[in-house]
């Protein structure tokens, strides 16, 4: 799937629910799916700055393609961060770097989410696509 099927995915699975609360508890089941945090990996040099968290966000290469572990330490920012790595993890560095950053207000997160929480799912979106041009070639 294309980072625009993914994010078309995702905002059609949120416009599922009519309350906040109910998309609030979708959120929060996206970070209960994430893979186990490496430990090793839970370093300040990892540490997304610019969340009212802490967050983590761990790029590796696999196959010529960029993939992400992630972390954080309050349950609705862990729900974007996984968000965020499975619109964005699985593609080439160059197809996240070349990305258009606007893409995810389709999401509509500036009603869901508090002016803090979109500054830092924004942040979290600059990292990713800052590791993806730090691979490209």
């Amino acid at each position: 799937m294309t980072i625009t099927n993914k994010i078309e995915y995702y905002k059609e699975s949120l416009e599922t629910f009519d309350d906040t609360l109910e998309k609030y508890r979708f959120l929060l089941d996206q970070g209960k799916k994430a893979l186990p945090f490496p430990e090793e990996f839970r370093q300040d040099s990892f540490k997304v700055s610019g969340c009212q968290a802490q967050v983590w966000l761990v790029p590796y290469l696999k196959d010529k393609l960029i993939f992400f572990h992630s972390d954080s330490d309050a349950f609705i920012s862990k729900g974007m961060v996984t968000i965020l790595c499975d619109i964005y993890g699985g593609n080439s560095p160059q197809e996240i770097a070349n990305t258009d950053v606007n893409l995810l207000n389709v999401l509509e997160l500036n009603v869901l989410l508090t002016p803090g929480r979109r500054n830092g799912v924004y942040a979290m979106l600059l990292k990713i696509i800052e590791h993806a041009k730090s691979h490209c070639k």
